[in-house]
């Protein structure tokens, strides 16, 4: 008899063990995660949303950029050769793109020499990249400083952890060590989190950028070709 009170006992005990054991791990959530992950979770919130928006903001203004059409440059090409050198400035300003305002600075200058032509239009072209580049450092700085301040954040926890461990009188409970820990590395994720997203984007961004560059580039030797056929 004493033999099968102790096997129950020790059965009812690991079964209230393992109840314990999911009741502590299976209702923990992705945000009950994000608001454990202490104070240093709020600047990578911040830095989160700060990216997405320089990121949309800097896609739309590179696509709107890009849409330059092609028969715009048929049309400067026919009325210049033409002799209609004000047709062709209206139809460059009714297009608001890097490369018809170059164009528009092109038609500006005929009558100058080809050589200050030429430099003006580059002198337009590097406002327009500097336009296009603006605020992707923004994106370079959030994906080095996320990670660094998530694990700032690992730190910080970690120190409090053992703040806790040290305080307790008696045997420390494992729970105790393992929660401080792993709500630690919550903020080493997230900053890994937002640091790779910002990354991917801002490397993305200046793809497009070298790509519409290049294009304004060919533009321009297009339009000094014609100029020098005249």
């Amino acid at each position: 008899m004493i033999l099968l009170q102790t096997l129950s006992t020790d059965n009812q005990s690991i079964a209230d063990t393992l109840s314990t054991m999911e009741v502590g791990t299976g209702n923990i959530g992705l945000l009950d995660l994000l608001i454990k992950g202490g104070y240093m979770m709020i600047p990578l919130y911040l830095l989160f949303v700060l990216a997405i928006f320089v990121f949309v903001e800097r896609l739309m203004t590179l696509r709107k950029a890009s849409k330059t059409p092609k028969k715009l440059i048929d049309q400067v090409k026919m009325m210049v050769a033409g002799g209609d050198i004000q047709g062709a400035k209206m139809i460059c300003q009714g297009e608001d793109t890097p490369i018809a305002n170059m164009i528009t600075k092109g038609l500006d200058r005929i009558g100058s020499p080809l050589k200050n032509i030429e430099v003006a239009i580059e002198n337009v072209g590097k406002i327009e990249i500097y336009r296009l580049e603006k605020n992707l450092n923004v994106l370079a700085t959030v994906s080095g400083a996320a990670p660094m301040i998530g694990f700032l954040g690992t730190v910080a926890g970690m120190i409090r952890a053992f703040i806790g461990v040290a305080q307790e009188e008696g045997m420390v409970s494992p729970k105790l060590l393992s929660t401080g820990i792993y709500e630690a590395m919550i903020t080493t994720a997230t900053g890994l989190v937002v640091g790779i997203i910002a990354y991917l984007g801002y490397n993305y961004l200046v793809t497009q950028v070298s790509k519409l560059v290049h294009s304004m580039e060919y533009t321009t030797v297009e339009f000094i070709d014609l100029l020098q056929e005249k």
